[in-house]
């Protein structure tokens, strides 16, 4: 869905820009310090979060100068020279007039766009957006005093790509932070810039107080914050609501810094905001892929390993598991003593993700049986409910230890997916009428 990375000349300097989608409305995403456009969309929940933006709107993503795929420069850049590089990047994508989206220290640039070039600004939105990151007397909801910035700053090279979960959890309090993402940050930090370029940048960043250009906004303002963030104080928020002319405000709950986690009602406000429409309903009944997974020969293996080891097995499968769902774009639906149920919105997705998972938690010494079908359900409270439901969990019953056991209904719909599959004949499934006839998938992931 997004296009090659490409780069605006913006003075001397090269930006590295991305863009998604081709909605009605162009959003500018200006993003928090630290960014590599390539790492950021390997993480599935950013890449989801991104293409759901995509879906009402021409999503421009970018590096900002010094950081990620784009220039390296020496020193502190001002937030005036990357308001040009927003400028260079909207030009170079033919962009007349954009919504900016600010989040976190993106927020400050897109406030000072807005207020000094109404004229290319559609609309502004702000997302856990800082008014000032220094905490003193004057302004007692920043990150940090002083002492405490620099302290952290003396760290940084030692720390730099090495760093712990801490921040994840600071970040996005309601993720589990398993060894992937934490590769995949640390990851994030070595490739978006050097330990003095980040210094450099977060020191510009510790200096920027955008109180004094607030009131001078003029386009459509949406502010959205959760109340429990714990990386920027919901009083930068409220003071925002309060000081910035017409601002509708939307205060929502939760501890979470960034939204890619959990976007359902972010989403649909910025939407609504842009476009004038929510996101459709979500209809009572709907055709989805249904997965279900058990480890095999879970009680003998608790009996063998002890309780502590087995509730740290459980813990790391049920991380690789989740892992896997996510990059596959399914959706963990529920957790039911040793296994896992997930819908898809195709079968050959599904498929892909079962034999991922067999393979990702065989690293662990386990084993695992699934089952998939493909049916109508009915939605209650977002979770999917009727009879496709149960012959989804019946056939994962019957499936042998690694096998992928399908129903023929999966089976017919990846016609010419290149699967392959071994006809296991026809089943009675507890409580469901009728004959039923089973495939199991060939090739990893299928036993025989």
């Amino acid at each position: 869905m997004a296009t090659d990375v490409r780069f605006a000349r913006s003075g001397d300097v090269d930006i590295a820009y991305q863009v998604v989608g081709e909605g009605p409305v162009d959003l500018v995403y200006v993003a928090g310090s630290i960014t590599h456009l390539q790492v950021m969309w390997e993480l599935p929940a950013y890449r989801r979060y991104c293409e759901r933006l995509a879906e009402f709107s021409r999503l421009i993503l970018f590096d900002k100068r010094g950081m990620g795929m784009s220039d390296r420069v020496p020193g502190v850049t001002t937030l005036e020279e990357r308001m040009d590089d927003v400028r260079a990047v909207m030009d170079a994508v033919g962009s007349e007039r954009a919504a900016l989206m600010g989040e976190s220290e993106g927020g400050p640039l897109s406030i000072l766009f807005a207020a000094a070039h109404p004229e290319r600004t559609r609309a502004l939105v702000l997302q856990g957006a800082e008014v000032r990151e220094r905490k003193d007397e004057d302004w007692p909801w920043g990150e940090s005093t002083a002492e405490e910035f620099e302290a952290a700053m003396e760290t940084i090279p030692e720390r730099w790509g090495h760093r712990s979960d801490r921040r994840l959890r600071a970040l996005a309090p309601s993720i589990t932070v398993d060894d992937w993402l934490l590769q995949w940050d640390r990851r994030g930090d070595v490739n978006a810039a050097t330990p003095s370029a980040a210094v450099a940048f977060m020191r510009m960043a510790f200096g920027i107080d955008v109180r004094n250009v607030v009131p001078a906004i003029r386009v459509p303002t949406l502010i959205l914050h959760r109340v429990g963030d714990r990386i920027c104080h919901v009083e930068n928020a409220r003071w925002l609501a309060a000081n910035l002319p017409g601002a509708r405000y939307l205060e929502l709950p939760g501890e979470d810094h960034v939204q890619w986690w959990q976007p359902d009602d972010v989403i649909p406000e910025i939407r609504e905001f842009l476009t004038g429409q929510r996101e459709a309903p979500v209809p009572d009944r709907q055709l989805v892929t249904i997965l279900f997974t058990d480890i095999v020969g879970s009680t003998e293996r608790a009996a063998a390993v002890g309780d502590r080891r087995w509730a740290d097995l459980l813990d790391r499968h049920l991380a690789s598991v989740r892992r896997e769902v996510e990059r596959h774009r399914g959706a963990e639906v529920d957790t039911a003593g040793d296994g896992v149920f997930a819908t898809f919105d195709g079968p050959a997705r599904a498929i892909r993700c079962a034999r991922s998972i067999a393979e990702s938690v065989r690293s662990l010494g386990l084993e695992v049986r699934t089952g998939i079908h493909t049916g109508e359900v009915e939605v209650v409270d977002r979770k999917p409910r009727g009879i496709a439901v149960h012959v989804g969990a019946r056939i994962g019953a019957l499936a042998q230890p690694g096998e992928v056991l399908v129903s023929a209904t999966v089976r017919d719909l990846v016609a010419g997916s290149g699967l392959a599959f071994v006809d296991r004949g026809e089943r009675v499934l507890k409580g469901v009428p009728g004959q039923w006839r089973l495939y199991a998938v060939a090739g990893p992931g299928a036993a025989g």
